[in-house]
């Protein structure tokens, strides 16, 4: 049921996908064209659908990033590193990034 539960999520990475592009299409039209995706997305239908994608899309990198430890296999001096060492390696990582981005759109 798990392993369902997070190839379905990947529907919704999609979506986020297709709302970003979408987004992107939007800015590139004018400040019009945004004004009326920004409206579009604050009615309570997208309000919705971002959380739930939100929801999802953690979801899957949570997963994502528990499986890390046995897909990446690293070893020091002849020894295996421990799948916690590597598993928080990617999860600091993935704190940082989000912080650099958090930080790149809230600079004005």
């Amino acid at each position: 049921l798990k392993f369902i539960i997070r190839e379905l999520t990947s529907v919704f990475v999609g979506i986020f996908a297709v709302l970003s592009l979408w987004q992107v299409t939007a800015l590139s039209e004018g400040p019009e064209a945004y004004a009326a995706f920004v409206d579009r997305l604050a009615t309570p239908g997208f309000v919705f659908l971002n959380g739930a994608v939100l929801l999802f899309v953690l979801y899957h990198t949570i997963t994502w990033l528990n499986l890390v430890p046995t897909i990446v296999v690293v070893r020091l001096g002849g020894r295996r590193v421990p799948d916690g060492i590597i598993a928080a390696a990617h999860y600091g990582l993935w704190v940082v990034l989000s912080a650099a981005v958090a930080g790149i759109l809230l600079v004005r």
